[in-house]
């Protein structure tokens, strides 16, 4: 019956406390939830290190030995922009890979080798490997030097550039 009513209708027939209040809003009541939640938690921190491998699903073999690289990726030599090296990278070494004898596709048993991981510095990527017990090498970034460059330059006229026309 309420649904069919006028709102000015139900705000009349609400203000004279012939209807039931309705509920609060989903978006309010969402908010005082997320609300009283975060007063109500507090942080643990753990301060040694956690063995994660049995609860990870990876076999300890390959979390043990792995050995990780850091870097920061090459700019695309077909383009001049510079996206894709503001960030820092983290990839696994490979391990075993044999060909599939029914597809002739490449196999492996390691679950992380196609695996890459982005950081914004090199510092939590660091972090991140010595957390997980990773031994890692850093490839420090390559800063290219400025090369001059001048239009001037190709009509100069001097032993080097000077060719012969006959």
């Amino acid at each position: 019956m309420a649904a069919s009513m006028s709102p000015a209708l139900r705000f009349i027939l609400r203000a004279r406390s012939l209807l039931p209040p309705t509920e609060r809003s989903l978006n309010t009541s969402t908010w005082r939830l997320a609300q009283n939640q975060a007063q109500d938690t507090q942080l643990i921190t753990v301060d040694e290190k956690l063995d994660i491998s049995t609860l990870s699903g990876v076999p300890e073999e390959h979390i043990k030995t792995r050995k990780v690289h850091i870097f920061v990726p090459a700019r695309n030599a077909m383009q001049s922009g510079v996206n894709n090296t503001k960030k820092w990278k983290m990839e696994f070494d490979t391990r075993e890979r044999w060909e599939n004898p029914l597809m002739g596709w490449a196999s492996t048993a390691d679950p992380l080798s196609n695996m890459l991981l982005s950081f914004t510095c090199k510092d939590d990527a660091i972090a991140f490997a010595e957390k997980n017990g990773w031994s890692y090498v850093v490839e420090e970034r390559r800063i290219p030097k400025p090369k001059a460059k001048s239009y001037g330059a190709n009509f100069s006229w001097n032993k080097r550039t000077r060719v012969s026309t006959k």
